[in-house]
């Protein structure tokens, strides 16, 4: 026979109920955690293909280019000064084309439902 008085079990329940809701917590956080930062990585994988690629591009074209005017080296002055004021551009407007859809992309993802 159980000693226990209803009070004693009512609290040992609500400190299991707690205890369980806590760690669906953590593991929940854990969760969002994992997915938010495994797809991040996968996209940094493809970003860091796609620079390498626009490199080797860029390369070839300031080449190109330099071989056009009859020095190598203008080429690379113009394709430099051409992503200096894309530089320029992405620091005036940093906000809207990269801190915003940065922020959302990352708020989105969290607050995904999970799927099976």
């Amino acid at each position: 026979m159980d000693n226990r008085t209803p009070i004693a079990t009512l609290f040992e329940r609500a400190e299991d109920y707690g205890k369980t809701t806590l760690k669906l917590i953590e593991l929940n956080a854990i969760d969002k955690s994992a997915d938010v930062i495994s797809s991040l990585v996968s996209r940094l994988a493809v970003i860091m293909t796609v620079v390498l690629s626009i490199l080797i591009i860029n390369i070839g074209l300031a080449l190109w280019i330099g071989n056009l005017l009859g020095e190598i080296y203008y080429g690379f002055f113009i394709i430099g000064g051409f992503y200096a004021f894309i530089a320029i551009l992405l620091n005036v407007f940093r906000d809207q084309l990269i801190k915003y859809p940065v922020s959302n992309s990352i708020i989105k993802q969290m607050l995904k439902p999970k799927t099976v």
